[in-house]
């Protein structure tokens, strides 16, 4: 079989596959030991055709993929792809360029180039700041907060790339106490450790507490912001909070793993106010933009720490002139071509496209938790700011957590929808999040009918 054969035979795998999303169960219907038995082979000495590797892995996957990438995945923040993010994704894997130089990737290397320009504007963040393609939001914050520790350390007369943190002057990260665990990560993997940690608290709507703020202006500090919290979608209040940290010398990062598109919206502008004052941002393509996974972007007013923290060389590299080599501003060498993808879904779908996937969102979310919320026996904890609400089931005998996740799992165990479990303010609750391009409001309405069922009784 040739490659364009195997290809066209992949290609209507895939389109069966995507044509079930509407149709066949969200949750999956193999058990881990059903997919070991499917999956687990010895070692193979010899190979096999490739057309017999494609049939049998899509028959062996058979019932153990989640329906995350449908219009009725209500869970995680986790979106869908638009028609040309998921072709292009496809030519990234056949053009198979490294996007770690221009030199070993031109097109690659100019795409990425002017899809970050577009980004910023999409977002409304300084036209001047510096991008990075990484991964997703982990290593964005990673990038992002390796850029903040230069910048902090190196104004102290310490540089930390090449002293490392040793007798370094201790930093500070000033956060919430709701925030993602990505961030504590990354504190971890940047050697700062979570004692650097330091919770300030939230009011009740979720927003950091800014009258609890204790700045020291000869303390290196990192102050976390939320733009989309994520059990309530809260945002905190930029304008204030950039103010006071900049008196006091204070570098602001806000984690906006999809709340950083509202911007995109002027229903939601408000709730951004402010938010261009910070000096790090991040956020996520695979969320609300929908592109294939493997997609998330740092942004930073200071583009020379952020160039400072990531740059690397080697005598054998291609580099200088005029071209933007990825390399300086990534935490990766060898890479994928991410930003294709990226490219091409902000060409799908405009400004407009974008605004208008946001909104109908964030529309079906509020559906969704007033549905749920009015069913007997269900209570609304958190009516959506923008795609996300919690809803909790009360149980006669008082063991509302208990019930709360006994509804939830029935609920998966329908296949018709999925949403996840969470814990918010002590409370166990059903987390709703929408973020899918696809989402309709017949989804809505059968996942509401699922959870009607799922409650009954």
């Amino acid at each position: 079989m040739t490659r364009r054969s195997l290809l066209a035979r992949t290609a209507a795998h895939a389109g069966d596959y995507l044509e079930g999303l509407a149709t066949e169960p969200v949750t999956p219907t193999a058990g881990l030991e059903e997919l070991r038995q499917a999956l687990g082979r010895s070692l193979p000495e010899s190979g096999m055709a490739a057309e017999d590797v494609i049939d049998e892995l899509v028959r062996d996957v058979d019932g153990g993929l989640l329906g995350s990438g449908g219009g009725r995945f209500f869970g995680w923040v986790i979106g869908g792809a638009v028609p040309a993010a998921l072709a292009a994704d496809w030519l990234t894997a056949t053009w198979d360029q490294n996007a770690a130089m221009y030199a070993c990737g031109p097109a690659a290397a100019v795409i990425e180039e002017i899809t970050g320009v577009w980004l910023k504007e999409l977002l409304g963040l300084p036209a001047s700041a510096s991008f990075a393609f990484t991964t997703g939001a982990q290593m964005a914050h990673v990038t992002a907060l390796a850029a903040a520790r230069h910048r902090l350390l190196a104004d102290r007369g310490w540089d930390v790339e090449r002293q490392g943190l040793f007798q370094a002057p201790p930093m500070r990260v000033l956060c919430g106490g709701e925030q993602h665990a990505s961030i504590d990560r990354a504190v971890r993997m940047l050697g700062l450790g979570t004692d650097a940690l330091i919770a300030v608290g939230t009011g009740p709507d979720s927003r950091i507490d800014l009258t609890r703020l204790e700045l020291e202006a000869d303390v290196p500090t990192v102050l976390c912001l939320q733009a989309g919290e994520i059990n309530t979608g809260g945002f905190d209040a930029f304008a204030e909070a950039c103010e006071l940290a900049h008196r006091h010398g204070a570098w602001v990062h806000v984690d906006g793993a999809f709340g950083l598109w509202a911007a995109v919206s002027p229903r939601y502008a408000e709730l951004v106010r402010g938010l261009e004052l910070a000096d790090s941002w991040t956020t996520d393509g695979h969320k609300w933009l929908n592109v294939p996974f493997d997609s998330g972007f740092a942004f930073v007013r200071d583009a020379a720490a952020h160039r400072a923290a990531m740059t690397m060389s080697a005598s054998y590299l291609i580099t200088g002139g005029t071209a933007r080599d990825q390399l300086d501003w990534t935490p990766e060498w060898s890479r994928r071509a991410r930003a294709i993808p990226v490219y091409a879904a902000i060409r799908e779908l405009g400004r407009d496209g974008i605004r208008a996937m946001i909104e109908r969102c964030c529309d079906h979310a509020r559906d969704l938790v007033r549905g749920i919320g009015s069913l007997p026996g269900a209570e609304v904890l958190v009516e959506p700011v923008i795609n996300q609400g919690l809803v909790r089931f009360l149980a006669a005998d008082g063991d509302h957590d208990r019930r709360t996740d006994e509804v939830i799992a029935r609920v998966q165990a329908t296949g018709e929808t999925w949403f996840g479990g969470t814990t918010w303010k002590g409370m166990r609750a059903m987390r709703i999040s929408v973020v899918n391009w696809q989402t309709t409001s017949d989804d809505v309405a059968r996942a509401i009918a699922a959870c009607a069922l799922s409650s009954d009784g």
